[in-house]
């Protein structure tokens, strides 16, 4: 009963889905690129789906209990990219369901990894339907549902829960989901409009301004160009995304509270906040110095415009690349990488473990080692001046211990595969962290297309346990959610 009453909503939410096509299917009809046909096919397909599998079990509806929600949004995120590799598959010739899945499925966790080169000669709404999946993707389907179907209203808290990021999921904006939902959406496209327009002045055409606004917004990294940001050549265009990839990674949340509010002190006063500008600004300088001093570009201004564009890319989790920076020292790349694992904030597009996890576990690190001098000493674990309860504190311990493992095992899976140590290691973090390139075979000057169709298939479940932040997803496996 209780799985029919999961598949109802997964089927209204494929319907969705198919709407979503008109976008790219616009393009197509505006550019005149022949994938009219493709994006009405898949639009047809889609919904078709999704309508019937709503209409036949109509009946199955009830009240979203917790392990529904984990359900739900795991179908969702398995299932959409299924759907979304549609077009993939019907406009491009050749192109094997695996690659295509892979290529959905990192545009909707907002990865930004792709198996897909000569992007300059792909029809332009192929492209358009590439990075409007990361845009979607960015703040997430399942959210996108809640704002929009009341249907969903009863029960949206635990599809909330499910779909967002960070460990405190259990705070309110508003009375209602649906309601919290709305103004996280129409914050987030307020911010992207402000993107776009910010591009299109920097130089940009509408059309590249739309699709790299989407990836940037959402973290993704997809590009119409094989050579990224550097096929504009443009600082610029760089200095623009550089900001929105900043605003991004904050926690959208805030941005919500201080439109409600009229007042920047929530930003101001946030402690994620405040450490995360502290870490991109003291990083980028950092590295900066670091390529001046090396003689990797003759001047610190060169230094600083290239450390900024991509220091900030990687650690936000994005994936965009100005120049080839595995040819840096390999300081500096390494360095990056390890920033996307904990940089971006909770509630914000981007991935990994969030710097408030980071920040809990760094403060219950200075405890115990108070403890240990001082055996007696109650030493509460806080942030922002409250007492982080114990249970938070546990998921957070536990969340790291899964991330380590996982990382370990989708490490090992590609070793066992036949990648070299620097691919392999650098693949699962990329993935696991929704990062995108890493270094080695899948660097930025490279991508993910040599990948045998077992590594692909790994890096494809990586970023879905990475999108999901791993026990949403593991919860799944475990006897306990399956018993009555």
């Amino acid at each position: 009963m209780g799985a029919l009453a999961v598949l109802a909503l997964v089927g209204r939410i494929v319907a969705l889905f198919a709407l979503m096509m008109a976008v790219p299917l616009a393009f197509a009809w505006v550019q005149r690129d022949g994938m009219v046909p493709v994006f009405g096919l898949s639009i047809g397909i889609t919904f078709a789906i999704g309508f019937v599998l709503a209409l036949a079990l109509r009946r199955y509806r009830r009240e979203l209990q917790p392990r529904d929600g984990f359900l739900l949004v795991t179908l969702t995120w398995v299932l959409m990219p299924a759907f979304g590799a549609l077009p993939l598959l019907l406009g491009i010739p050749g192109l094997s369901f695996t690659d295509a899945y892979f290529e959905a499925m990192s545009g909707l966790t907002t990865t930004g990894a792709t198996v897909l080169t000569g992007l300059e000669k792909l029809p332009v709404s192929l492209n358009v339907w590439r990075c409007f999946m990361v845009l979607v993707g960015g703040m997430g389907i399942i959210v996108l549902v809640v704002a929009i179907l009341p249907l969903l209203g009863v029960g949206a808290s635990q599809l909330f829960r499910s779909e967002t990021a960070g460990p405190m999921k259990d705070q309110k904006l508003t009375p209602r989901m649906a309601e919290t939902a709305r103004g996280l959406w129409i914050v987030y496209f307020g911010i992207s409009a402000a993107c776009m327009l910010a591009f299109r002045a920097a130089g940009m055409s509408w059309t590249d301004a739309f699709m790299h606004m989407c990836s940037t917004m959402g973290l993704g990294g997809l590009a119409a160009y094989d050579a990224s940001f550097a096929a504009f050549e443009s600082p610029l265009i760089e200095a623009v995304a550089v900001f929105f990839m900043v605003v991004a990674g904050v926690n959208f949340a805030l941005y919500f509270l201080v439109w409600k509010r009229r007042s920047l002190a929530v930003l101001v006063c946030d402690t994620e906040v405040r450490l995360y500008l502290g870490v991109m600004a003291t990083s980028v300088l950092g590295v900066a110095a670091y390529l001046w001093f090396t003689g990797t570009y003759p001047g610190f201004a060169e230094s600083l415009r290239h450390a900024a564009f991509n220091v900030v890319s990687i650690a936000t989790t994005t994936g965009f690349a100005s120049v080839d920076y595995a040819q840096w020292p390999i300081f500096a790349p390494v360095f990056m990488l390890f920033l996307c694992s904990f940089a971006t904030c909770a509630g914000s597009t981007g991935g990994g473990i969030k710097l408030v996890r980071a920040i809990l576990l760094l403060k219950t690190a200075q405890r115990e080692l108070t403890r240990v001098v001082h055996p007696r000493a109650v030493v509460p674990v806080t942030l922002a001046g409250a007492v982080v309860p114990p249970a938070v504190m546990y998921s957070v311990l536990a969340f790291m211990l899964i991330y380590g493992f996982v990382m370990m095992l989708v490490t090992m899976l590609l070793l066992l595969s036949g990648l070299d140590l620097i691919t392999a290691s650098t693949a699962a973090i990329a993935c696991i962290n929704n990062t995108g390139p890493g270094l080695g075979q899948v660097g930025p000057a490279g991508n993910y297309q040599g990948l045998t169709d077992f590594q692909t298939w790994v890096c494809t479940v990586a970023m879905l346990l990475g999108r999901l932040e791993l026990i949403s997803v593991l919860v799944l496996l475990t006897p306990q959610f399956w018993r009555k």
